[in-house]
């Protein structure tokens, strides 16, 4: 292990952190809100401590391995959970464990709350909680390769245990730091465009920008306790439906279609038109259901609330117009299963994510396919490409770690006090980074114990980096020099 150099660029992401107090600043000294000086506060002590790892280290320079770019990673990402977490602590006065669990459920994207009272949240403090998900959004490590030169020496291996989905191999353009500054333009760009259609759609400028972050970023956050339900606005809920649909393509697919000036290119991609497929067909039997058992008398309101619900969830934001887990018959658990899916590979969604669940399918089809013609050879394609075997097989490794982990982390939720469903439901929302549960944790976490706050950020951390980075650092050979 670099120890030296991995201290030194978790100071330079510490320090860089620190400027995404400024925003907040602003906002406070503009409305007035009194928060400026747990601004400053939070400026101060990120920027220092960012400082003391950086200055000490900053004549090492090491070339960086593939297993010191997922600790770096994974350090980044607790220690952000830490300092974003300053301002719920000097603020609505959080205790660490509450303030940590908000801070890490902004910046995983996942959404689940322990506050109560949003509403009347200073708005500095609402920004800057918003912030925190449009910043992980993707992804403050990407962020530092885009912008900071420095961090060019060993960027793959940062990026690599960054972005999510199974195709980390692929680059937009011929160098990594070329590439993160494409994605990251690509996400602004749709986040301003988002934003602006949000304040045609009437909210407020501040709302607008605020819902924007959260919405692109696939995050769920909201400025207001009944969420895009406050507004009761169906253009609304179709800027969100839109948005929320675009961060869970795989962002390399809008960079194509942005190349090509050719929206096309998005239903000539194998994975996106399976993801809208089944967006449309669970949208439609959702509603069907809603209107059959009489919860909805009206097929249009059953419509709009099942499109927005299956967006949402599938995209793993977590938006809410409507409350889902008092659906009737199977819909419940038909959700559950629709965050498991999650939005596509390369996107800010959370959850397995459409591409590896059509990989899995495939190879069901080819081994039955093989159980009738044992003699015959099949390989698994994806459109008109073959899928390689190592590919296959990460696959297969990551599922059977996601199950498990979903498995062990419920069955933990339980052994520290929570019933069947708020366990299960805790899982679903946490490591799905979706947001909402079910049973108690519904709608917030603010009445479960601490130990399953912190299993719910070990869930949400789980998530954000796909398992693997986490669980590699579990490993004895990991260590081995």
């Amino acid at each position: 292990m670099q120890w030296g150099t991995i201290a030194g660029i978790v100071g330079r992401l510490v320090t860089l952190f620190s400027l995404s107090s400024l925003p907040p600043l602003l906002v406070s000294l503009l409305s007035g809100d009194g928060q400026t000086a747990i601004h400053l506060v939070t400026l101060a002590v990120t920027l220092f401590a960012g400082l003391a790892l950086w200055l000490p280290t900053r004549r090492l320079s090491s070339d960086l391995r593939t297993r010191d770019g997922f600790l770096i990673v994974a350090l980044f990402w607790f220690v952000l959970g830490v300092f974003g977490g300053l301002p719920f602590m000097l603020g609505p006065h959080l205790d660490f464990t509450d303030a940590v669990f908000e801070s890490v459920s902004g910046f995983t994207t996942t959404g689940a709350t322990v506050l109560t009272g949003i509403d009347d949240l200073p708005p500095s403090l609402l920004y800057h909680r918003q912030q925190l998900q449009w910043l992980g959004g993707m992804g403050v490590v990407v962020l530092a390769v885009a912008i900071i030169p420095m961090l060019g020496v060993g960027g793959m291996q940062l990026y690599r245990a960054e972005m999510p989905g199974p195709m980390k191999e692929e680059k937009l353009a011929p160098r990594i730091m070329q590439t993160a500054r494409m994605l990251w333009l690509i996400y602004v760009s749709l986040t301003g465009l988002c934003a602006v259609a949000y304040w045609f759609a009437g909210m407020t400028a501040f709302d607008a920008i605020a819902h924007a972050f959260t919405t692109v970023a696939t995050g769920g956050y909201s400025t207001h306790d009944a969420s895009i339900g406050h507004f009761d606005s169906v253009p609304v809920e179709l800027v969100a439906n839109v948005f929320m649909l675009l961060g869970g393509i795989n962002f390399a697919v809008h960079f194509v279609a942005w190349r090509g000036r050719s929206p096309l290119a998005y239903w000539r991609n194998p994975e996106v038109r399976v993801f809208l497929i089944l967006v449309a067909a669970f949208s439609l039997l959702i509603a069907a259901t809603l209107v059959v058992t009489g919860t909805y008398l009206d097929p249009v309101d059953a419509l709009r609330d099942a499109t927005f619900t299956v967006i949402s969830v599938i995209t793993t934001t977590g938006y809410g117009t409507a409350n889902f887990p008092s659906w009737p018959l199977y819909i419940p658990l038909l959700i559950a299963v629709i965050s498991y899916i999650g939005g596509c590979a390369g996107s800010t969604s959370g959850g397995m994510k459409v591409f590896r669940i059509m990989l899995l399918f495939k190879q069901g089809q080819r081994e039955t396919f093989l159980l009738i013609h044992p003699r015959s050879t099949r390989s698994v394609k994806v459109g008109n490409r073959p899928v390689d075997d190592a590919v296959m097989e990460s696959v297969w490794g990551f599922y059977s770690l996601y199950v498990l982990a979903s498995l062990v982390l419920t069955g933990l939720m339980m052994a520290v006090g929570l019933d069947f469903v708020s366990a299960f439901g805790a899982v679903i929302a946490t490591i799905n980074l979706l947001g909402p549960g079910l049973g108690e944790v519904a709608t917030t976490f603010a009445t479960v114990p601490d130990a399953a706050k912190w299993l719910g950020i070990a869930g949400m951390l789980l998530g954000r980096l796909e398992v693997f980075t986490l669980v590699v650092l579990l490993t004895p050979a990991f260590w081995r020099s």
